[in-house]
């Protein structure tokens, strides 16, 4: 289920009570008349089987509510309800396979500003895939894959281009575009560092087992496909313990950061093959997330012109 908090004139408060209590999918629907300040007016609370959640604000928004008041969305965890149990069968589908727009356009929104924050994951996880890369230890190389918030901007893009958000499109794009250059230039200069200090070893050398980071192939971008897939319904619907294992599954932080490791030896080829590497998984990665997004939102407009065709 999913509660909604809204704040709307009192006109305007009558007519979204009306429009709750009509819904077969909505529950405990609660107006406090006049309670609300900044802005003035009703507070309106209600829940809403997690189906027909964006189905239901988008019916809000077209009243004006986001111009005139204001509307909070928050996720129920547990709901011990009989009208409750009553609603969710109302609503069409299954709660674990429904989209929140809202909430997916609010989460993957917080991920996407080029911040301290972010560029020092990003620098940090490139360190620890430098030192995993050099030592050819890939338990480094999976830390790095987990600590690296670079998933957060690559969903972001993908929402942007489904949901037409030029704005969101253009922070995830620059995050990306500057996040990714900083890392990778600090891997070198730290890789340049530790071996002028002998903790490095003087020579590139081999890697028996992450000597895939540099060799890109075929089965390099399926599995970036997969896991842009399987990130993309992780942040949509209730199965979000999914997106750790994506983290560890695709090999952007590893592969960027191979190219100042590659580049700081002299190892041009290596270089070349992890920016080989990089370019692909984040291709896979957003085709296949633009494809998953845009099939569910297709889902979502359908079930909109049916509602809105039985409110006509």
């Amino acid at each position: 289920m999913v509660h909604l908090r809204v704040v709307a004139p009192e006109e305007l408060a009558r007519r979204i009570v009306e429009l709750l209590c009509a819904s077969p999918a909505v529950t405990n629907v609660v107006r406090f008349p006049a309670v609300a300040h900044k802005p003035e007016g009703d507070l309106i609370l209600c829940d809403i089987a997690r189906e027909d959640a964006s189905v239901i604000i988008g019916d809000l928004k077209d009243l004006g509510v986001p111009e005139r008041g204001s509307i909070a969305v928050e996720l129920i965890d547990s709901s011990i309800s009989t009208v409750a149990t009553a609603a969710e069968k109302a609503a069409h589908g299954l709660p674990s396979d429904a989209v929140v727009w809202e909430e997916v356009e609010s989460r993957t929104s917080e991920q996407t500003e080029l911040s301290f924050s972010f560029t020092i994951f990003m620098i940090a996880a490139m360190q620890i895939a430098a030192v995993g890369i050099v030592l050819d230890q890939p338990i480094l190389i999976v830390g790095a894959m987990v600590v690296g918030p670079e998933f957060g901007p690559l969903a972001a893009v993908c929402v942007a281009v489904v949901r037409r958000q030029r704005r969101l499109a253009k922070r995830s794009l620059i995050a990306l575009a500057v996040g990714f250059p900083i890392a990778t230039l600090a891997a070198l200069v730290t890789t340049l560092l530790m071996i002028a200090v002998d903790a490095f070893p003087d020579s590139y050398g081999t890697h028996e087992f992450t000597d895939f980071i540099s060799n890109p192939d075929f089965l390099s971008f399926f599995v970036a496909v997969v896991a842009g897939c399987a990130g993309m319904l992780s942040l949509t619907t209730a199965k979000s313990g999914a997106l750790i294992g994506v983290l560890v599954s695709v090999t952007t932080i590893p592969a960027a950061s191979n190219v100042g490791v590659a580049a700081a030896y002299g190892n041009w080829h290596a270089a070349g093959g992890a920016a080989g590497q990089l370019a692909l998984n984040l291709a896979g990665i957003i085709v296949a997330g633009v494809i998953t997004l845009y099939v569910q939102n297709r889902d979502f407009l359908a079930r909109r012109r049916e509602h809105l065709n039985q409110q006509s």
